[in-house]
């Protein structure tokens, strides 16, 4: 893999310069993200959204990332990898400007839909480059897992690090009053102290559009025809359905991801009323709440960096991710068992659940994607990482809808805790020799 210097001569990647632009391109992803996570809700309460409007507004980015998910995984194994992530990356930058600067849902609605698409766009191209320009260097037997634990880490590591300026920027701004009235007289109201965060990520996300038309270079492609996209998205999407559904390896790490994504959707759910009861208002609650998310990234960074260390103490990514989802179900099972508790105690064992949930979950996910790369070879790897997103989105989101009508205990915690408990244990038969032999074209023969 070469990429142009100044003087027009190709310059070799090694490993680590692979590495290291992946590991960039995932930070500048998800840093927006995690400076509008803090503010947001706030921001659309404080433009006049009801807050069955503010659910509104999310559903539309969920339900355009779940149904744009798959064609756009396609469409990056068709068109390639750099132009769909640049494209997301325009999208977010389109999507934050009128969420930070609209005033009236229907726009907002918009800004969550297009972040939404961007989502989709993001979803796998960047993971899918890491791979393919590692294998063009070192071979299809190249270690991919410190470099997927890398790029996680910094996924996650931006997050946190976000969640805390989007949330500690419009504290800043507010301590003074002059320069809070300040913004929204000089402004008309457009910017307000939540909303620098999130323009601060159009900013960003900027950055992030420059640095993967200029860092990501990709072998060449035969040039995409409008005819030919449409023959190969749906190609590549059902070829990436296909290998779901008959490669035995694929089909665990997808039923993983599910689990995976009922624990997530439990935290997510059950953790912010907790913290509310525990500080006694809805506000220091929400405070609370903030620290937390920012600690579970955290943890979810720490978990990513130990994944090959912890692949190396277990023997192989497959005990390497029972390790890591049996860490996450201890953690949720912690949860459930001090949800009715007092005191000290208990609270350090709730706190300390939380974090092994997140560690474990960081900790399983490179393995995971290690495996799922040797199954799948460039023409559908971005569609099986789609899938692979898709199905912790809808088993998460239907898992949240029954956990949000359980009665409140330990019940809404143990069924997380189940769920995540049926992922881990199939990890527990190893796959066999057979099974694990060479990596499956995701487009193979109809």
């Amino acid at each position: 893999m070469t990429a142009p210097t100044r003087a027009g001569t190709p310059t070799v990647l090694d490993e680590r310069a692979i590495r290291r632009r992946f590991v960039t391109v995932s930070c500048l992803f998800w840093l927006p993200a995690g400076l509008a996570l803090a503010s947001m809700v706030l921001l659309f309460t404080e433009r006049g959204l009801s807050l069955g409007a503010v659910a509104a507004v999310f559903a539309a980015h969920s339900l355009t990332a779940a149904a744009l998910e798959l064609p756009t995984g396609g469409l990056s194994d068709v068109v390639g990898r750099r132009v769909v992530l640049a494209c997301a990356g325009v999208l977010n930058v389109c999507a934050l400007a009128l969420i930070g600067l609209g005033t009236t849902p229907w726009t907002l609605a918009v800004g969550a839909a297009l972040m939404g698409a961007g989502r989709a766009l993001s979803s796998g191209p960047a993971e899918a480059w890491y791979v393919d320009t590692v294998h063009a260097h070192a071979g299809p037997e190249a270690d991919l897992r410190t470099g997927l634990a890398r790029g996680s880490a910094a996924s996650a590591g931006a997050i946190a690090l976000g969640t805390l300026l989007g949330g500690g920027l419009p504290w800043l701004l507010g301590v003074g009053p002059d320069l809070g009235s300040l913004l929204r007289s000089s402004t008309s109201g457009l910017v307000v102290p939540l909303s620098v965060p999130v323009l601060l990520g159009v900013a960003v996300e900027i950055v992030f559009v420059l640095y993967v038309l200029t860092a990501l270079t990709e072998p060449p492609r035969p040039a995409a025809t409008p005819r030919g996209v449409l023959r190969g998205v749906p190609h590549s999407v059902a070829a990436g359905l296909r290998l779901g559904a008959g490669d035995t390896l694929v089909r665990r790490i997808l039923m993983t991801a599910g689990a995976a994504g009922t624990a997530l959707a439990a935290l997510e759910l059950l953790t912010p009323g907790r913290a509310a009861a525990l500080t006694g208002t809805p506000e220091s609650g929400a405070l609370l709440f903030a620290g937390l998310a920012t600690a579970g990234f955290v943890c979810s960074a720490l978990g990513s960096q130990l994944a090959p260390l912890v692949a190396r103490l277990t023997g192989d990514g497959e005990r390497a991710v029972l390790t890591g989802l049996a860490t996450s179900t201890a953690g949720l099972l912690a949860l459930a068992a001090t949800v009715s508790a007092g005191g000290a105690p208990a609270l350090t064992v709730a706190l300390a659940g939380y974090g092994l949930v997140y560690l474990g979950l960081g900790a399983a996910g490179p393995s995971e994607n290690d495996l799922l790369h040797r199954r799948v070879d460039t023409s559908g790897r971005a569609t099986a990482l789609s899938v692979q997103s898709l199905a912790a989105q809808l088993v998460g989101a239907a898992a949240g809808l029954v956990i949000g009508v359980l009665p409140a205990g330990p019940l809404p915690w143990l069924l997380g805790a189940a769920v995540l408990l049926a992922g881990t244990l199939l990890w527990a038969r190893r796959t066999a020799p057979a099974e694990r032999s060479a990596a499956v074209p995701a487009a193979a023969a109809e």
